[in-house]
């Protein structure tokens, strides 16, 4: 069976060609009878759009690539869902790559898809520090938007949550229930997010207690980190645990159960992102939920503002920090 063309569809609706052409790719306003009109043609003739042909006459691909630490941490296959819907919702193809958090394979999977000649990228960097140079060099040949992490200040576009202040609404809410000896369990390493948690922490934390600023111990985002966590602390009887994600959280709450500690009535634990799991955990994690599709949104947003006919791939770098909301579930 022929395939069916542009020209076949403009026979079929009485239109021409570029009438045809504007309507099936959007780019230019059509009248609403005239684009019903073509549509209804093309989808009775059966007509598929060629996107190897249109990639070749534009000299664009409508794919953007997408290099993520690791596809295994549970809050990036939300994020990964919603900037998949986001990008598709503007014509766009999204392609994953996963570094399982090494800043060699990191700049690999960035070369690979500059050499597939990708539109844009959307990173989340392995490393605040290490990831930089990958990175400001692929945002000198496309557009590049950093996700959920940076790569300090005028590498890139970025969108993030405000770590700063969901740490605030954590520490401010540990307060108001009475607090006053809480530790920090975060990620050691000089991940965006790791260090801000952090910093914010460190920073607010001498409201419950003058020595609670030094009461940190550091290790990874995972489970098994938040349960070597309350080994070390639990000696010193905390009555608050602030966890830098949900893994940790998750482990924490895992060993203090086994440990026969009360939650929260002994010990309240805080988790941050509000990953699928953290309203099933035992019990439900209090948590700071970041608001996923809004930064997923506004990612596609910067890269669309950077990929116009006339906006140039570089230029200022443009910030964008979105405000977190405080869950507040049994966990304390």
């Amino acid at each position: 069976m022929a395939e069916v063309t542009l020209k076949d569809v403009a026979r079929a609706s009485g239109c021409s060609v570029a009438t045809v052409s504007r309507v099936l790719a959007g780019t230019r306003p059509v009248g609403a009878e005239t684009a019903r009109t073509v549509r209804e043609a093309a989808t009775r003739l059966g007509y598929r759009p060629n996107h190897v042909a249109r990639a070749l006459r534009r000299r664009a691909t409508g794919t953007v690539g997408l290099v993520l630490p690791q596809i295994t941490n549970p809050f990036f296959p939300a994020l990964v869902r919603e900037l998949e819907h986001a990008l598709h919702a503007a014509g766009r193809a999204l392609l994953l790559a996963d570094c399982d958090d090494d800043p060699t394979t990191e700049a690999a999977r960035i070369a690979e898809f500059l050499d597939r000649q990708v539109d844009a990228l959307v990173l989340i960097p392995v490393d605040e520090r290490l990831s930089r140079e990958a990175v400001a060099d692929a945002a000198r040949r496309v557009p590049v938007v950093l996700l959920d992490r940076g790569c300090g200040p005028g590498v890139a576009d970025s969108v993030a949550v405000d770590n700063a202040a969901g740490m605030a609404l954590v520490l401010d809410h540990l307060a108001a229930a009475g607090r006053r000896r809480p530790w920090f369990v975060g990620a050691a390493g000089t991940t965006s997010t790791a260090a801000e948690r952090r910093a914010a922490y460190e920073a607010g934390a001498a409201a419950l207690d003058p020595q609670a600023p030094g009461r940190v111990e550091l290790g990874d985002f995972s489970v098994a980190w938040g349960r070597e966590a309350v080994d070390r602390i639990w000696p010193s009887r905390p009555d608050a645990i602030i966890c830098a994600n949900d893994l940790i959280a998750v482990g924490a709450l895992q060993r203090l159960r086994q440990l026969g500690a009360e939650v929260p009535t002994e010990v309240a634990v805080v988790g941050f992102d509000d990953v699928p799991f953290a309203g099933l955990a035992d019990p439900a994690l209090t948590t700071v939920r970041q608001p996923v599709g809004e930064l997923a949104a506004e990612a596609a947003r910067l890269l669309g503002e950077r990929s116009g006919d006339r906006a140039p791939a570089v230029g200022p770098s443009r910030t964008v920090r979105l405000t977190p909301e405080l869950l507040v579930r049994a966990s304390g």
